[in-house]
C-alpha cells in the first residue's frame, strides 16, 4: 500500500465528513425535510473530490520540492538557509518599530517587512554564496592546523558508462595520475548490465567488457571505488542523473562521450574526457621532422600510403603507394588537428634528408 494511496482515503473521510456538514448546512438553509438527502448527496461529492484532490495538495507538491531540492547544490541550499536566517531576524529587530505606525500601517508592515526581508536575504546570499562560504572557510583554517590531504578527502570522480566500456580508464589508474576515488552510481551499473544482457552480439559483448573493466578497477589497490546506490528522482536519462548529480556532490565526470562533455560543461561541470587526454599526450612533431613509420594501406588519395605511430596518430604519405608493407623514413609537412585526433602529411625522405640524419 502507498503513501498517496494512504493519504487519499485519509483525504476521503474528512472531505467526506465535511460534505456531510456542508449538506446539513444547504438542507437547513433551503429544504429541512430533505436533511438526510442533502447529507448523503454532498458527503459522496466531498468523499469523490477528497479521493481526486487529496494526492495534489499532499504528496504531489512534495515530490515536485524534492525533484527542486534534487538539482540544487548543497553550497546553495546553505546559501539560502543562512540568507533566510539574517533576513528573519532583520524583519524581527524592526517588526516592534514598524508596529507603532498608526493604523492600519501598524498591523500590516511587520508581515510585509517579514516577508521582504526573508525574500531579500535569501536572494543575496545565493548570489554571493561562494565569497560569503569562503570566508566561513577562511576562519576555520585560522582555528585549526591545516592536515595533509588523504585519498578520503580527496575529490571524487564520477565514470560514465561510455569511459567504462572504452576500457582506457583501467590502465590510466593504474598509473596513478587521477586522483581521489572512483564513484560509480548504481544506475550507471544497471546500464552497464543491460547493454551485457542485449540481444544485440556487439552490444553485448561491448557491455561484457565494460564488466570486465569495472573489475579490473576494483582490483586496482592505488584507486579506490565505489559503487553507490545513490539516485536521482524525477530523472530517467542516465546523462542527466549524472550532471545533476556531478552538480550535487561538486565532482568531475570521467567521459569520452562527446555530447555529455558538452551538456555538462554548459551547466557548469567539470569534465574529464579521455580523448583529450590522448590527444594532450600524443607526441608534437613540427613540419620538417623525420619520421621512420610502416605503410600499411592506400589513402584516399591516388598514390597516397597511409601509417600510424605507436599512439595511433594517423601519419599520411605522399607517394607511398608503392611502399605499402614497408618501413620508410618520411619528413613531415603538415600537422593537423581534427575533431577524430591529428593527421600528419609526410613526404618519402630523398637522399639528401637520409645525408642529413646521419650527420
Amino acid at each position: 500500500m502507498s503513501v498517496e494511496f494512504i493519504f487519499r482515503l485519509i483525504g476521503m473521510v474528512l472531505f467526506g465528513i465535511l460534505g456531510v456538514y456542508i449538506g446539513e448546512t444547504i438542507a437547513n438553509i433551503s429544504d429541512p425535510n430533505n436533511l438526510l438527502y442533502y447529507q448523503i448527496l454532498v458527503g459522496l461529492v466531498g468523499a469523490l473530490a477528497g479521493l481526486i484532490l487529496t494526492p495534489f495538495l499532499t504528496t504531489r507538491p512534495v515530490k515536485a520540492l524534492r525533484v527542486v531540492l534534487g538539482r540544487v547544490s548543497v553550497q546553495t541550499l546553505l546559501g539560502g538557509l543562512l540568507g533566510l536566517m539574517a533576513g528573519l531576524i532583520l524583519a524581527a529587530l524592526l517588526a516592534f518599530p514598524l508596529s507603532l505606525l498608526p493604523k492600519p500601517f501598524g498591523n500590516i508592515l511587520p508581515f510585509v517587512g517579514a516577508l521582504l526581508f526573508s525574500y531579500l536575504g535569501v536572494m543575496v546570499f545565493i548570489m554571493r554564496q561562494n565569497e560569503i562560504l569562503s570566508l566561513f572557510r577562511i576562519n576555520l583554517a585560522t582555528k585549526s592546523p591545516p592536515e595533509p590531504p588523504s585519498a578520503e578527502s580527496s575529490r571524487t570522480i564520477l565514470l560514465d558508462t561510455s569511459v567504462i566500456i572504452d576500457g582506457r580508464i583501467a590502465d590510466i589508474a593504474r598509473t596513478g595520475f587521477l586522483m581521489g576515488s572512483l564513484l560509480i552510481p548504481r544506475f550507471v551499473l544497471n546500464e552497464l548490465q543491460y547493454i551485457a544482457d542485449s540481444p544485440d552480439s556487439l552490444r553485448r559483448q561491448r557491455g561484457r567488457r565494460g564488466l570486465e573493466v569495472l573489475a579490473q578497477l576494483q582490483k586496482n589497490a592505488t584507486l579506490p571505488v565505489r559503487i553507490s546506490d545513490i539516485d536521482v528522482e524525477g530523472v530517467r536519462e542516465v546523462d542527466d542523473k549524472l550532471v545533476i548529480l556531478a552538480r550535487q556532490l561538486r565532482a568531475p565526470i570521467l567521459t569520452n562521450d562527446y555530447n555529455l562533455n558538452r551538456v555538462a560543461e554548459l551547466q557548469g561541470v567539470a569534465v574529464l574526457n579521455v580523448n583529450e587526454l590522448a590527444n594532450a599526450v600524443k607526441s608534437i612533431l613540427l613540419p620538417g621532422e623525420a619520421l621512420n613509420v610502416n605503410i600499411i594501406q592506400e589513402g584516399k588519395e591516388p598514390g597516397q600510403g597511409v601509417g600510424y605511430l605507436d599512439d595511433g596518430t594517423m601519419v599520411v604519405v605522399e607517394d607511398g603507394r608503392d611502399h605499402i608493407n614497408r618501413n620508410v623514413f618520411v619528413i613531415v609537412t603538415k600537422v593537423l588537428q581534427t575533431a577524430a585526433g591529428r593527421m600528419i602529411f609526410t613526404r618519402l625522405a630523398d637522399k639528401h634528408d637520409l645525408e642529413e640524419m646521419n650527420r
